[in-house]
């Protein structure tokens, strides 16, 4: 697959997903492109990666533009870069189209949306990463537009399974994956903080408390995957009558836990809807 990557953007995710990108196209094919070209610069050295003097090079060149940027300056990145995106719609070479594929990370920002800057029905997907792709362990939600062939939506998939599990969904359900897995690794870690101290509290030492709480987490979300039991199942699996761990979970229904993770859940949700 001889495709050239553009990264409008070189933040943690961004590069995370480039990494992911070098490994199954090479580095080679890799770009970077920012306002801050020093980042770039840092980014691009890092994974062996080209630079692109503006993000309107990348979209001239690449065959894939992947927008990193915050959603609060994403309409200034489409609206620099539109010119050149509608030159290439409709440009061959060797007989075949050349026009790129559009790949935006930004919460909240539809379809439509990006499509009303641009004012070209470009091939594009949303994707809704989460930070555990910086160490290829992500979920990585995608929806696809008609416009993006078999093939590229293939090589897409290919690249993004480098930073983790990757899943197809509608876009009327990624406002949800944004509060849920987008989010979701913020409430995990307030979480195993809160596991750490509880176990600080009963005598533990904070390095031995936190390598224990982050473990135990991430041995139980393994139950759950590998398992295929549902978690309720796997917690009553642990819970002995009048044992330790009941007493835990009544503390915790007493706080209202389960209530306040749908909660926060639902609170990054409509943030997501309010980005829109």
């Amino acid at each position: 697959m001889q495709k050239t990557i553009a990264c409008i953007g070189s933040g943690n995710m961004g590069t995370a997903l480039m990494k992911g990108a070098a490994a199954a196209l090479g580095p080679e094919q890799i770009f970077f492109a920012d306002a801050d070209k020093p980042k770039a610069k840092s980014a691009a050295k890092v994974l062996g990666a080209g630079v692109y003097s503006s993000n309107t090079e990348a979209a001239q060149k690449a065959d894939y533009i992947f927008l990193a940027v915050k959603p609060q300056v994403l309409a200034a990145v489409l609206a620099e870069i539109a010119p050149a995106l509608r030159e290439r719609m409709g440009e061959k070479s060797g007989g075949k189209n050349t026009t790129p594929v559009l790949v935006s990370m930004a919460a909240g920002w539809s379809i439509e949306r990006i499509r009303s800057i641009l004012g070209s029905p470009l091939p594009l997907l949303r994707i809704m990463p989460n930070t555990p792709a910086l160490i290829s362990r992500g979920m990585v939600a995608m929806t696809v537009t008609p416009e993006v062939s078999a093939a590229q939506a293939a090589d897409l998939e290919k690249i993004l399974s480098a930073a983790g599990i990757v899943d197809r969904v509608e876009e009327k359900y990624l406002d949800a994956v944004t509060g849920l897995s987008g989010s979701g690794p913020a409430f995990v870690y307030l979480f195993i903080e809160a596991l750490a101290d509880g176990g600080v509290q009963a005598g533990l030492s904070r390095d031995k408390a936190l390598r224990y709480a982050a473990q135990t987490v991430l041995g139980s979300a393994a139950m759950v995957l590998e398992t295929g039991k549902h978690p309720g199942e796997l917690k009553d699996m642990v819970t002995s009558p009048a044992g330790t761990t009941i007493a835990g979970v009544a503390a915790l229904e007493n706080g209202g836990f389960r209530g306040t993770v749908m909660n926060a859940v639902d609170a990054a949700f409509r943030r997501a809807k309010e980005l829109a």
